[in-house]
């Protein structure tokens, strides 16, 4: 028993550490820098702006605030990101973007230094504490307009020149069809396509006329088989008249005469009910039921 309650409790502390390691900044990595913005994102002021996207590499929500940016490795407290401010909770694998406009008055997301196109831009990440480095990245000086400056993989990939400027979002989008693409290096004039598509059209109508020459055939089958049932009931009947005798026959025959004569009885019998001329009473009428005397 105390063994399973020791079991139980070190798996706990593992959960709670585990819980609490995903919710540290240290999970937080530069993702994405564009030092020239001549005609690329816009901020909350509708103004371009270098910029700097983190990315959030746990599976938990990560608060930034009280970290640190800088481009000075001699300064790592340079800029803190205020507290307070709840768009600092960074949700799994997620982005968030700082401007590097030297105007940290326009907001949490406004730092108070600029990036340099002459020269190499130093970028750093640090803890609350101002000494633990989180993440740290060195831009290349001469970049482009508009090119940006990222990871190949959200969070942990080599830093390269993007093809696409991919702020708040996905460095790496898939915006083409492995497929199709396929069928454009193999297959340029769409012949095999065609032919797929002609394929699966006949194959199709091939396999609804077998279906339905299926059902044709059971249907006459069955129309067969509903007509034989019916002669063999006919039969049956012819068979039993004929086994009837022939008296029965004239009865009906002469019946039928009769029926069609129009032959009845005639009546000249009339049932009338009559009133009684004489007065009638129960003590008169007694006078009718007395013997007449013999005449002497």
């Amino acid at each position: 028993m105390i063994n399973k309650k020791i079991g139980v409790l070190l798996l706990f502390v593992l959960l709670v550490s585990f819980g609490a390691k995903a919710q540290r900044a240290t999970s937080m990595r530069i993702n994405e820098v564009l030092v020239i913005n001549e005609d690329n994102y816009v901020d909350d002021y509708g103004k371009r702006h270098a910029w700097i996207e983190l990315f959030n590499s746990s599976a938990g929500t990560v608060n930034i605030q009280g970290c640190f940016l800088t481009n000075d490795k001699n300064n790592p407290k340079k800029y803190p990101i205020p507290k307070g401010d709840v768009l600092t909770l960074i949700p799994p694998h997620q982005h968030t973007l700082f401007w590097a406009d030297g105007e940290p008055n326009r907001g949490t997301f406004h730092v108070n230094f600029t990036l340099d196109p002459s020269t190499e831009n130093y970028i750093a990440l640090y803890d609350a504490d101002g000494k633990t480095l989180i993440d740290e990245v060195v831009i290349p000086a001469l970049q482009k307009a508009d090119v940006s400056y990222g990871r190949t993989i959200d969070g942990h990939g080599e830093w390269a020149t993007l093809q696409k400027v991919t702020p708040s979002t996905n460095n790496v989008t898939l915006d083409s069809n492995e497929k199709i693409d396929n069928f454009k290096a193999n297959d340029s004039l769409g012949i095999g396509m065609t032919l797929t598509a002609m394929a699966v059209v006949f194959t199709g109508l091939f396999l609804l006329f077998i279906i339905f020459k299926q059902i044709g055939k059971f249907s006459i089958a069955a129309s067969k088989r509903n007509a034989q049932k019916a002669s063999g009931s006919t039969s049956a009947v012819a068979a039993n008249v004929g086994q009837e005798s022939g008296e029965i026959f004239a009865a009906i025959g002469a019946a039928l005469y009769e029926m069609s004569d129009d032959n009845h009885d005639i009546e000249h019998t009339v049932l009338t009910i009559r009133k009684v001329q004489r007065a009638y009473s129960p003590w008169s009428s007694k006078i009718y039921g007395l013997r007449e005397v013999p005449k002497k």
